[in-house]
């Protein structure tokens, strides 16, 4: 009887023992996973802090940056004197100028794309294309990349406005290419989003979306996000292969603005934060027109307008309304964020300096005709477009 006591009362204290290990190699593998989730999400942090500040003084493409946030750390003008004004020979509707090394491109529905002296506004270049040029321009490792609506992608030389190479889509180009390790990906509504090897021109693949795609894509650690008229896209970008995507009726003319894990874009009269891994509504805000705006992303705020007539902040986590300034006409184009300021122009002919935190004017700025084009901000001069033909620079 003794002996089985102790046998017994000997597997009780191996069974504790067993038990104690158990336990403490689980709280030990949680602190492991605990401390490699925490490095994780610093390392994402960390990335997503540099593609939101990559090109900081410079602005080298649409809404300054590959992941499309609007967002400059630059100092922008806080009063309207304008330095100069360069005049086109036609509207420049969308194109927003691409401000890389002193140097400004724009395209203009002329057909031209030009170069010129960013503190003078005078002609280095000009380059004719076959039609329309309302995508902008994307600067990257010396060579001048946009779409026209003679349904090519063009290259040119940054330094000549000589011609590199052109890819023909079967539609019209109005997306600004993004250009991300070696590859430009851009959109065309021939409905594909082609990614094309950047220096030779040659397609490398595409994928055929549901609608035209005026939208420009973001590129972000490896994923491609971009619209149609009516469905939001992730797309491996080696592949070209779906992750997901979310069906937003449209019509989607809006960008997307990738920052934090989450996408934020306008589709209808609807502005959407989705998770960027997964595609999911995280939410949703429904303003008193169509969105064609895109958003850009900074303050822990979203800033975009709507053809209601306002420029909107939403808080970037609940989708809460901050604020919102009432213009005098549609609001199309998209804000660009620097110093604080929210820059924006509105089909009332004018540019507005908006408080960031409260939405207040600043200044504004009446140029000779409605306003479509989205602000850029580098090395602490505005630049926009009008459609009276005149790109207009502010400063000091």
């Amino acid at each position: 009887m003794e002996s089985s006591n102790r046998f017994s009362m000997l597997r009780k204290s191996t069974l504790i023992i067993t038990l104690t290990a158990l336990l403490t190699l689980i709280v030990i593998s949680g602190i492991g996973v605990y401390i490699l989730f925490q490095q994780q999400y610093i390392n994402d942090q960390q990335q997503d802090q540099n593609d939101h500040l990559s090109l900081a003084d410079w602005s080298n493409t649409f809404h300054h940056d590959m992941a499309r946030t609007g967002y400059s750390t630059s100092t922008g003008p806080l009063t309207n004197q304008t330095i100069w004004t360069h005049l086109t020979q036609m509207q420049i509707e969308y194109p927003s100028p691409a401000v890389v090394e002193g140097v400004a491109y724009f395209g203009s529905n002329d057909h031209i794309v030009r170069a010129v002296n960013a503190s003078t506004g005078s002609k280095i270049w000009s380059y004719l294309t076959g039609n329309s040029v309302e995508s902008s321009c994307t600067v990257a490792n010396g060579i001048v990349y946009f779409g026209s609506h003679d349904h090519n992608v063009y290259a040119l030389d940054a330094a000549t406005g000589n011609k590199i190479w052109n890819f023909t889509t079967k539609g019209e180009v109005y997306s600004t290419p993004a250009v991300v390790d070696g590859v430009v990906y851009v959109g065309s509504n021939d409905k594909n989003l082609y990614a094309l090897d950047a220096a030779t021109g040659k397609e490398k693949w595409s994928y055929m979306t549901s609608n035209f795609v005026y939208s420009s894509p973001a590129v972000v650690r490896g994923a491609i996000y971009v619209n149609s008229f009516d469905t939001a896209y992730a797309l491996d970008a080696a592949t070209g292969k779906e992750i997901w995507n979310f069906f937003a009726w449209g019509p989607m003319y809006s960008s997307s603005a990738v920052f934090n894990g989450r996408v934020y874009f306008g589709a209808s009269n609807t502005v959407y934060a989705l998770d960027a891994a997964s595609g999911k509504k995280i939410w949703s805000y429904t303003t008193g027109d169509r969105v064609e705006s895109s958003p850009a992303v900074a303050n822990n705020m979203v800033y975009i307008g709507s053809n209601d007539h306002n420029v909107y902040a939403f808080d970037v986590t609940t989708g809460n309304k901050i604020w919102n300034y009432i213009t005098g006409n549609e609001v199309n184009g998209s804000p660009t964020i620097a110093n604080d300021v929210v820059y924006i122009g509105s089909k009332d002919y004018n540019v507005y300096a908006l408080n960031a935190s409260t939405g207040s004017k600043i200044w504004s700025y009446a140029t000779g005709y409605q306003i479509e084009s989205t602000p850029s901000v580098a090395n602490g001069i505005l630049y926009i477009g009008s459609n009276d033909g005149k790109v207009y620079a502010f400063g000091s």
